[in-house]
């Protein structure tokens, strides 16, 4: 019989990649997941995106109740004792089932000398969480690096408290119908049928948000194509982009395709491209192509190099969904503040720029661009189309909002979308 796995110290073990070693949650959680239940796959998920979210509260803990830190071939059991206290702190799972899996974990890490000292620690905090819960320094209490911070705070200081509150909250639930299987109130009825229910998006016709999660295989349809998960923000894209039957419409960063059969979705005759530089994602368009019954044309491609994957095609539209510091998703990826660096908006940036410069060219005279990011950052947005308008004559920015700046920035609200950006251009 197969010995149950002690999801405490696989969790911890993962945290150590991702924290140390700057390794992306999103890829190594699957790994990490295999051969797991589904419900201990759903837990061993909480408790990594749980300690990435809250990581300064949790080290400012840990400094209270020990000494010193550990070090060296120790330091995953320190991330051991994070995932106690976060269990304690923050979720259902009995205090005495906490306890003893998390120190059961030493012993699967090979440190059985350590399970007092652990067990001490958890426990002294059990005493003492009140009081200590209640002294966390101001700035740790944000959740967010002192870096990300002082960005937020210097380019929307009307706007950073409600974007910080929104990264530190569990994300939404967003699910987009497919307008060629059912209308949003025709499948709003399937899903209450099935004894669940879902609020539609004020503004994104499509797009609805679950009253409470659950797994895809319990929506109406999923596995037919009728709805597929994906932000109220992100479906923003295609809305703007009003893709036409028998219009050639490039998708350029296209992984993991959701806004590719969204465009078909609108437009099931239009001509579809599919490009991006990632193999392993680029998979995954097939894999939702296929689930939905569409066709597009799939491309590995690099979009600073497009006569590589384009040959001489021109495009009636191109929509371009820039790689960026995701800024606006740290709720769905609480690990991006501590993998990002303050360094990294300047090379994005400067990314974004070759990537816009080489594409433009591809868009016939009198089609639509739509650039669009899931950044909140102004460098990666109206500064990065401001200057794009200043080299090129020919562009013409569409008026989406009534923000000062060109495009339309939006942050990340607790149940609403996700932070994003988006600028519709038109070639003279």
């Amino acid at each position: 019989m197969k010995k149950p796995t002690n999801l405490r110290s696989l969790a911890a073990q993962t945290l150590v990649q991702v924290v140390e070693q700057g390794q992306s949650l999103s890829q190594l959680l699957p790994n990490a997941q295999k051969g797991l239940s589904d419900k201990d796959a759903a837990l061993l998920q909480v408790l990594c995106f749980g300690v990435c979210r809250q990581l300064p509260q949790l080290e400012w803990i840990i400094s209270q109740l020990m000494e010193r830190p550990m070090t060296g071939k120790q330091r995953t059991l320190h991330f051991l004792i994070m995932v106690g206290l976060y269990q304690l702190m923050a979720t259902r799972i009995p205090a005495h089932a906490a306890l003893a899996e998390t120190v059961e974990g030493a012993v699967v890490l090979k440190r059985p000398q350590l399970k007092g000292l652990i067990n001490g620690v958890l426990r002294q905090f059990q005493r003492r969480q009140e009081t200590l819960l209640s002294e966390i320094p101001e700035h740790i209490a944000t959740l967010h690096p002192k870096w990300l911070l002082t960005r937020l705070q210097n380019a929307w200081p009307e706007h950073w408290k409600q974007i910080v509150e929104a990264n530190n909250q569990h994300p939404p639930f967003w699910l987009r119908v497919n307008r060629q299987h059912h209308s949003r109130a025709a499948w709003l009825a399937l899903l209450q049928a099935a004894g669940k229910d879902a609020i539609p998006h004020p503004d994104a016709p499509d797009a609805l948000r679950l009253t409470e999660p659950c797994s895809v295989n319990q929506l109406p349809g999923f596995a037919d194509g009728w709805v597929t998960v994906q932000d109220a923000s992100a479906q923003g894209c295609v809305a703007l982009l009003e893709p036409q039957n028998g219009d050639h419409i490039l998708d350029l960063c296209a992984a993991p395709g959701g806004k590719t059969t969204h465009i078909l979705e609108v437009a099931p005759d239009a001509k579809v491209m599919a490009v991006d530089v990632d193999a392993q994602r680029l998979a995954r368009v097939t894999e939702n192509l296929l689930r939905l019954k569409q066709d597009a044309e799939v491309k590995l491609g690099d979009g600073r190099h497009p006569e590589q994957w384009a040959g001489e095609t021109l495009f009636d539209r191109i929509l371009l969904d820039a790689p960026c510091s995701a800024t606006g998703v740290i709720r769905r990826h609480p690990d991006i503040k501590w993998l990002r660096r303050d360094s990294d908006i300047a090379e994005l940036a400067a990314l974004q720029k070759e990537i816009l410069d080489a594409i433009w060219p591809r868009l016939k005279q009198g089609g639509t661009l739509v650039y669009a990011t899931c950044s909140i950052m102004p460098e990666e947005n109206h500064q990065q189309i401001t200057a794009f308008l200043s080299r090129h004559t020919d562009a013409e920015l569409q008026n989406i909002s009534e923000q000062q700046q060109p495009g339309l920035q939006v942050y990340p609200e607790v149940e609403g979308g996700d932070g994003f950006y988006y600028a519709k251009l038109v070639k003279r």
